[in-house]
């Protein structure tokens, strides 16, 4: 929601009139946007068993995408039928919008929304572009050298990691077939035929993507012209000041200080007792004041050295100097804010894109990653006393963070210059690529390339008959003459 948010509180500050939707608490209170918030039964989360399940069992990367986007899509389907997202839809017709800013998580049918108030629609992606995204923009697939998020590859590929990369694109289409018959199966639901356009129709009224991703965290590649980048649009240009008390702790932590955060979705309760006791007994030795986000009920254990919150302001807690070690999830947000204020990470990747992510922190030289499901009191404390001890890191880290801010524009006014120029232009269909209206085996060129196969073949096909017609008739008159030449 952070990158959602700050997008909705951009437009909002110019003076559109912008109303949000979403499934947890607003998290700007005091935001110029209107926010709606629909209450679910789970409370907008991730259900609890599956969410264990995923984090604490080392299931395939097939079987947690499909757990996960599982999750996802229940989710959405339950909000479309929630009772004030039902009024709302009744009080606001054709019209009444005059664009979709569309939150992709594996929700892709309630595009129909833009159908309902027929207006054009800009997704917004929370992490570099993927098949699925790619695919609503025609933006090209370069399996050759641009990695799968799936395949944790570094570019530039040798031979086999071609082969690794083109193989894990293939699983992912094969993810996509099954995905793009559920959310049939949910437009046609929530979007009767007989009332709203084919979802195909629909999915191709995407008029732009921004992606919380800059070019400089690579991989390099080509992006159509409706695929911009907006990376770290949640980061302040100049950070708000810290609650008093976090201030103190801080500015008075000369030798330093850790902030240790798993994310807005992980609780305490999601991973096992072990790894908390792991965790808290390698932090508790640290001679360092480490801020730990963690919720206000049970608590890992009392140390003098931990101060615990159920919500701390991360981006400024990371502009703060004195932070010298980021502990996190690696959640794509988490990192780009520590890229940005130039602070070096120990990640534990949990799900998601989570693992990917670190595993670029890593061979970036940002930090390094450790293993959840093999997580020891020493390998944590491995990874920690390296990156806190070897100045490669932070290094790296800080000049990452000069490259990172070097743009010709902030986010926040890139964010507004192309909301305003889609609705110039009512849509800018013009920026919209062929490859939106092809598909998988045209973009390929797989029909060219069997039809050229198939006039090759009836070459060769016509040219070894016309050649055995030919030897067959040479070779009987070769017997004709050597029969007369016998009666002679």
């Amino acid at each position: 929601m952070l990158l959602h948010c700050n997008v909705a509180e951009q437009l909002a500050r110019v003076g559109h009139e912008v109303t949000v939707i979403g499934i947890i608490d607003n998290v700007y209170p005091n935001a110029t946007y209107k926010y709606i918030h629909l209450q679910l039964p789970d409370g907008g989360i991730l259900d609890d068993n599956a969410l264990r399940s995923v984090i604490n069992t080392r299931h395939s990367l097939v079987k947690s995408l499909i757990v996960t986007t599982g999750e996802y899509m229940r989710m959405a389907n339950e909000t479309m039928w929630q009772p004030t997202m039902r009024e709302f839809l009744r009080e606001n017709r054709a019209n009444s919008f005059d664009l979709l800013l569309f939150g992709f998580v594996m929700n892709e049918f309630q595009l129909g929304l833009a159908a309902h108030f027929q207006c054009p629609i800009v997704v917004l992606w929370v992490v570099r572009p993927v098949l699925q995204v790619n695919r609503f923009v025609g933006n090209p697939l370069e399996m050759a050298y641009v990695p799968n998020l799936s395949s944790h590859l570094q570019q530039p590929f040798n031979f086999l990691q071609r082969v690794n990369n083109y193989v894990t694109a293939w699983m992912e289409f094969a993810l996509m077939a099954y995905l793009d018959y559920r959310t049939q199966q949910l437009y046609d639901y929530n979007f009767p035929p007989d009332r709203y356009p084919p979802f195909e129709d629909v999915r191709q009224n995407v008029s732009l993507i921004f992606t919380n991703h800059h070019f400089s965290q690579g991989p390099i590649r080509p992006n159509v012209p409706n695929l911009i980048e907006i990376g770290g649009i949640q980061i302040k240009e100049k950070p708000d000041p810290l609650p008093a008390d976090i201030a103190k702790i801080l500015d008075e932590a000369k030798e330093g200080a850790i902030y240790f955060s798993l994310g807005s979705n992980i609780q305490g309760s999601h991973l096992t007792e072990e790894k908390v006791k792991i965790m808290f007994n390698v932090i508790s030795k640290l001679p360092y004041k480490v801020l730990w986000k963690w919720g206000p009920n049970d608590r890992p254990g009392q140390s003098e050295n931990i101060i615990y919150r159920d919500w701390l302001p991360q981006d400024d807690i990371l502009a703060h100097p004195n932070i010298k070690l980021f502990i996190t999830h690696g959640g794509m947000g988490s990192v780009v804010e520590a890229q940005y204020h130039g602070v070096p990470m120990v990640g534990i990747p949990l799900f998601g894109d989570q693992p990917s992510n670190m595993a670029n922190v890593q061979r970036s030289g940002y930090g390094l990653a450790v293993d959840y499901i093999t997580l020891s009191e020493e390998s944590l404390n491995n990874a920690i006393q390296e990156v806190l001890t070897n100045p490669k890191y932070t290094n790296t880290v800080q000049e990452f963070s000069r490259l990172y801010r070097d743009r010709p524009m902030t986010p926040r006014q890139t964010v507004v210059y192309w909301v305003e120029y889609v609705l110039r232009h009512k849509g800018a269909k013009h920026m919209q690529s062929p490859a939106v209206h092809m598909n998988r085996w045209q973009l390929m060129s797989l029909d060219v390339i069997g039809f050229l196969w198939a006039i090759f073949a009836g070459v060769v096909l016509v040219c070894a008959i016309v050649f055995r017609l030919l030897c067959g008739e040479k070779k009987d008159k070769k017997e004709v003459k050597v029969e007369k030449t016998k009666q002679k």
